[in-house]
């Protein structure tokens, strides 16, 4: 059930306070409230809750508030609902009218809330936010201001998978699956399936802490642990027909069984063509969602995550695009500049890419409208480059090295470098939360700016 609260404008002046004082005004959470646009999306979040019995939701703000904190504070789920507990600043920011030294929600709730606010929702505030602070006005006619694009990669918590680590983690999983159904029919005197672990564990040791491994050893290895994870398949199969229910088990663990069927069919093809491409590649059980996208930049030609396309206009950071397969970001350039004219009555007077994004259709469509794409123009270069050129191409590296910051901050800062969530939905969420958190430390450093000129 969802109370729809009737909402009033928080001060810290009516935030009753169990110490002596007021909060402080200019405190970074009180400031940050009021950048938000809490109440214009709580419809938006009361759709989450389509029944009227149960207990009260929780309130649009405290959901969002609460995975702002987490983020913002780079602590897990359970250190949120303390410091929450803890802090006045904190509970006013999440829409408490008083301070409480009670928990104001579970830790189980941060996960409700990561999936009842989606990477859609936030992507809508975050631009919401931007636009009131900037004032903008689309009644333009001439072409105006600059727009960065770039892609990168948004790592996941997985350990980073091969082949055999890959099938030794199903033979585990296949080998705990029995057990389980094995109690299902253990009075029918049956006997328990003969699953050869200490053997098939031996097998995987022998490769993987041997220093060194040819590809014949390898690939031996390869060989076994497939027979182990089908004959363990086979054991499945063979008890389900002897009156064994999947259904007893969790759903998590006939997810994952699901998932190592289609594991087992890719090595086994990837081995019988002696390849490591497949479509659709699994490389994480837990989280059969992610993908390897290849990057061929040094240290990292390879990242496993989701791919993400960003813009940046003005010093402000948007997520564009979010998939977990990899994609060629060159085709976002044209949606993104529609969408800048949609949003601000005109088109850009600059758009700063890199190499990718620069194709004849790109350059085209650019040109039509006026537009001037940085980088230099296709075909041979010229023999002699003018210094005003050599200054432009200089200058405009300066610019689109904006966008590799807010990426570096979003990895360094936040935790856009490595994604602790585990689900599709959720993994998004936090991903476009980064974006959200990246702009509202944006937002508080300009009114910082704004304060101190004015008091100049």
């Amino acid at each position: 059930m969802y109370g729809r609260q009737q909402y009033e404008t928080k001060t810290p002046e009516n935030f009753k306070n169990p110490f002596d004082g007021q909060l402080d005004a200019e405190n970074r959470w009180v400031k940050m409230s009021k950048m938000i646009p809490w109440e214009e999306y709580e419809e938006e979040y009361a759709k989450n809750f389509t029944e009227e019995k149960g207990a009260p939701a929780k309130s649009f703000r405290m959901a969002l508030g609460a995975l702002i904190i987490k983020e913002m504070l780079g602590i897990s789920d359970r250190e949120t609902v303390e410091q929450i507990k803890e802090n006045p600043y904190l509970q006013y920011f999440i829409g408490m009218e008083s301070y409480s030294s009670e928990e104001a929600f579970n830790a189980s709730m941060m996960v409700h809330f990561r999936k009842r606010i989606g990477m859609e929702l936030i992507n809508k505030i975050n631009k919401e936010m931007v636009k009131k602070f900037e004032g903008v006005v689309s009644e333009k006619k001439e072409n105006e201001g600059q727009l960065l694009l770039d892609a990168t990669c948004t790592p996941a918590d997985i350990k980073y998978p091969t082949d055999i680590e890959i099938l030794n983690e199903a033979r585990e999983k296949t080998e705990e699956t029995i057990d389980e159904l094995y109690k299902q029919i253990q009075g029918k005197e049956k006997k328990k399936p003969r699953t050869y672990r200490v053997a098939a564990r031996k097998d995987y040791l022998e490769i993987v802490k041997k220093r060194r491994v040819s590809k014949k050893e390898r690939r031996k290895g390869i060989k076994k642990q497939l027979q182990y994870v089908k004959r363990n398949l086979s054991h499945i199969e063979k008890m389900i027909e002897e009156g064994a229910k999947l259904e007893k088990l969790t759903k998590k663990e006939q997810e994952e069984l699901v998932t190592i069927r289609k594991v087992y069919e890719q090595q086994l093809e990837m081995y019988a063509k002696k390849t490591n491409k497949v479509e659709n590649r699994i490389v994480s059980i837990t989280q059969p969602h992610i993908r390897p996208i290849v990057r061929g930049k040094a240290g990292k030609a390879v990242e496993f995550g989701a791919k993400i396309s960003a813009s940046s206009v003005n010093g402000f950071v948007f997520l564009d695009k979010l998939s977990w397969n990899n994609y060629n970001e060159s085709g976002d350039l044209q949606e993104r500049i529609e969408e800048y004219k949609k949003e601000r009555g005109c088109y850009l007077e600059s758009v700063h890419v890199d190499k990718i994004y620069r194709t004849k259709a790109n350059r085209a469509y650019c040109k039509e409208r006026g537009i001037r794409m940085s980088g230099p123009r296709l075909g041979r270069p010229p023999k002699e480059v003018s210094k005003e050129k050599k200054e432009e191409a200089r200058s405009d590296e300066r610019v689109r090295n904006a966008i590799e910051g807010k990426f570096g901050q979003g990895k360094r800062r936040f935790s856009l470098g490595r994604v602790m969530a585990k689900l599709p939905e959720t993994s998004e969420t936090v991903i476009a939360m980064n974006f959200l958190l990246m702009n509202l430390s944006t937002l508080l450093q300009k009114t910082k700016k704004k304060t101190k000129s004015k008091k100049l």
